[in-house]
């Protein structure tokens, strides 16, 4: 009886002990405020090429590269944070996907596989865009780079299809421009150690 207490005693404390390495090892990080955080929206028309620029966003992740793990990951945006150099364009884009009755734009992992070593890593995602209150899968490949600050900069771009999302692509000028339905959706993303920001305070 002793020796089963013993050795249930020594389970327990073997899996205490895993289960604490496990969440030191999902460091928690979030976006940074940075003029270089950004998020594009890419896209052309019968007219031109146009681009819309959003700085305005929230994303956070369990970042553990050197053990090639990402644990977490999500990210939103307001439709409205996006902007092109037209006004009038963006009234109309805002229109077109329903900003006001789905105001948020937003993206939440799934599964992923890193690659690399030292600074620089390859992440191989899964997971569910939600744009106009439809979701679709969406697989992205993702450079991630460890700089010098620890910070971690994420990289990469993905085209999608705006009827994928249910979105009538808009005309402008009483139909004379047409935008096309292909997107190209490109990220640059600072994110900083979370715990590294709270001790700072």
């Amino acid at each position: 009886m002793k020796n089963n207490i013993k050795q249930i005693l020594v389970l327990t404390m073997i899996c205490t002990m895993g289960f604490s390495s496990l969440l030191k090892a999902q460091t928690s990080y979030h976006l940074a405020v940075s003029p270089n955080v950004t998020i594009k929206v890419l896209g052309s028309s019968n007219v031109h090429d146009w681009t819309m620029v959003s700085t305005v966003m929230e994303s956070k992740g369990d970042f553990n590269l050197a053990d090639h793990h990402l644990q977490s990951f999500s990210f939103s945006l307001a439709v409205t944070s996006l902007k092109s150099d037209h006004a009038s364009m963006d009234d109309r884009t805002y229109k077109s996907v329903n900003a006001k009755k789905f105001p948020g734009i937003s993206y939440k992992l799934a599964s992923a596989v890193v690659t690399g070593d030292k600074s620089k890593y390859v992440i191989e995602t899964k997971g569910n865009l939600t744009i106009a209150g439809v979701t679709q899968p969406i697989s992205m490949e993702v450079t991630a780079v460890v700089n010098t600050d620890k910070t971690i900069t994420c990289t990469g771009s993905k085209k999608i299809q705006l009827t994928d999302y249910g979105i009538k692509p808009p005309t402008f000028m009483l139909g004379a421009m047409k935008v096309y339905n292909d997107l190209t959706i490109q990220f640059n993303l600072i994110y900083k150690n979370q715990n590294l920001l709270t001790k700072a305070l």
